[in-house]
């Protein structure tokens, strides 16, 4: 059965062709204008994926609203965010309400098509059967793939997907040095190196938030990044 996407953009022209382009790739897909459409459809069927804008029709803030009652119905619906607005604080809150990437519309289709799948994989990957060693520990660290979910102290890090499986590249081998195009590979994301240095820098400010004196991730300039213990 094909994957379902649904796309809630209030611009007609933009979610058409948003639209047109997941189609030709294989997926069925659902648009909606508006939060209250959207909520109405998702009440008898969730979407395999959500692509949601943060303005909605007289809503400016209607995505972020969205995005909350869904993953009130869901804590593995992935979600994307996919807006005008670039600001970092639109991406630390969209990503606080729990969606899963934060990605600006001035972005290609090709490269939107690509996070989307990727993001499929990762999803997919994480309903196959568990296997043996999956919990990875490192001092303070304690990492889990079958829940993805990240500990350090004892205290959960609220971490996007993309940023969890740069951590787990890192963890995983302590001291080896991971450069930016290993980092995408692991993350199966495809980012320019300026990308890649702003999701270390966010995934360093959730870890400091824990614990202020957090230095286990180290760059290695004009190579990559490490996990220190």
């Amino acid at each position: 059965m094909k994957k379902l996407i649904a796309i809630v953009e209030d611009e007609p022209a933009i979610r058409d062709n948003y639209a047109a382009a997941f189609t030709r790739e294989g997926y069925s897909v659902r648009t909606y204008g508006n939060r209250r459409s959207a909520m109405e459809a998702f009440a008898a069927r969730l979407p395999d994926l959500a692509i949601i804008d943060i303005s909605l029709e007289d809503e400016p803030e209607g995505g972020f609203e969205l995005c909350r009652q869904l993953r009130a119905l869901s804590a593995e619906l992935p979600i994307i965010f996919l807006t005008a607005r670039d600001s970092e604080l639109d991406a630390v809150s969209g990503l606080r309400l729990g969606a899963d990437d934060f990605l600006t519309k001035d972005l290609s289709l090709a490269h939107l098509s690509a996070r989307v799948n990727a993001l499929f994989r990762r999803v997919d990957a994480l309903r196959r059967p568990k296997e043996e060693g999956q919990v990875i520990r490192r001092g303070a660290l304690k990492l889990d793939s079958e829940r993805m979910q990240v500990e350090w102290d004892g205290k959960v890090v609220l971490l996007s997907l993309t940023e969890f499986w740069i951590v787990h590249a890192l963890a995983k081998h302590p001291g080896h040095v991971k450069n930016r195009q290993q980092l995408m590979d692991a993350a199966n994301v495809v980012l320019d190196d300026n990308t890649i240095t702003s999701h270390v820098k966010r995934i360093r400010r959730k870890f400091q938030a824990i614990d202020a004196k957090f230095d286990a991730i180290q760059t290695v300039y004009g190579m990559g990044y490490r996990w220190m213990e």
